[in-house]
């Protein structure tokens, strides 16, 4: 199943929120949206979803499951005071949906939850109950999952551990998988393809490694040693502490990293540092 939204347009009031929006999510791939909370990620994905009446375009979910999306917007909707067990219950029971405690057991398990925890879900961490509604969202096996701003809030740990489940999700289930974040550092590193809005307009899109290369002028590489560089410099660069920002472009990266190990320096990291002005389309004043 595939999501396909087409020339969408939303106004409230005088104010357009989306302007001609389009994207698309195929199975198995991870669609990311990047934009500044009131971009209109969350406005898009409610019409998506059919909570909100778009002005116009149009959306197409092609596919023959029982439930065409699952979905998680403005964070997970639970009962805090039943477990996490009791929980999916009450879902599946809202969706007519009969569920053996086997599969409930299953569910759980997929999503990383033990299924011996009986407590309720106001004890859980904001990464557990965000993989609860993500374990609901599953409910009646859907093939296209909407999460909205899924990392907002967690902790390094919560975030890499989410991380693995959205890609597993999308890989071994074939799921197709659109997510919205302002924070474009988780974005690449899942993402097969990207679409950047900006005030209610998508400015920049496309496969996700180069879109980040084609708008990053800056690496910071990191090491022990990397003032005692010779290779460095033929950049402009500074350093500061024991990492060098270099001004250099993606492809000259690797023979640089080469010339590095080649001079015994030996790198911690190499993180590219995005030129967000021109991710986001913003001419110079």
């Amino acid at each position: 199943m595939s999501i396909t939204a087409i020339n969408i347009t939303k106004s409230f009031g005088k104010r357009r929120v989306l302007d001609n929006v389009s994207i698309q999510c195929a199975p198995g791939e991870i669609c990311g949206l990047l934009g500044a909370n009131g971009a209109g990620k969350t406005t898009l994905f409610k019409i998506i979803l059919g909570l909100t009446t778009a002005d116009g375009g149009e959306v197409q979910v092609r596919g023959n499951h029982t439930k065409k999306i699952g979905a998680i917007i403005e964070g997970p909707a639970l009962y805090e005071y039943l477990n996490a067990y009791e929980n999916i219950k009450v879902f599946s029971l809202a969706q007519q949906m009969k569920i053996t405690k086997s599969e409930i057991e299953q569910l759980l398990i997929k999503v990383g939850l033990l299924t011996d925890r009986k407590d309720p879900v106001r004890n859980f961490s904001l990464g557990m109950k965000q993989r609860l509604g993500i374990a609901i969202s599953l409910l009646n096996n859907p093939s296209c999952l909407i999460l909205d701003e899924p990392f907002s809030g967690l902790d390094p740990m919560g975030i890499s551990a989410l991380r693995t489940l959205i890609v597993g999700l999308a890989e071994k289930e074939k799921l197709a998988i659109i997510l919205s974040s302002h924070i474009i550092e988780e974005l690449s590193k899942i993402c097969n393809t990207l679409y950047v809005i900006k005030e209610g307009q998508i400015v920049n899109s496309g496969a996700a490694q180069k879109m980040i290369a084609d708008n990053t002028d800056v690496y910071a590489i990191a090491a022990n040693n990397i003032h005692e560089s010779v290779a460095l410099k033929k950049y402009p660069h500074h350093i500061t502490g024991q990492c060098a920002h270099i001004t250099i472009h993606a492809a000259a990266i690797p023979a640089l990293i080469a010339q590095l190990q080649a001079e015994n320096i030996f790198i911690s990291s190499c993180t590219p540092e995005l030129n967000m002005e021109k991710l986001f389309n913003i001419s110079a004043s």
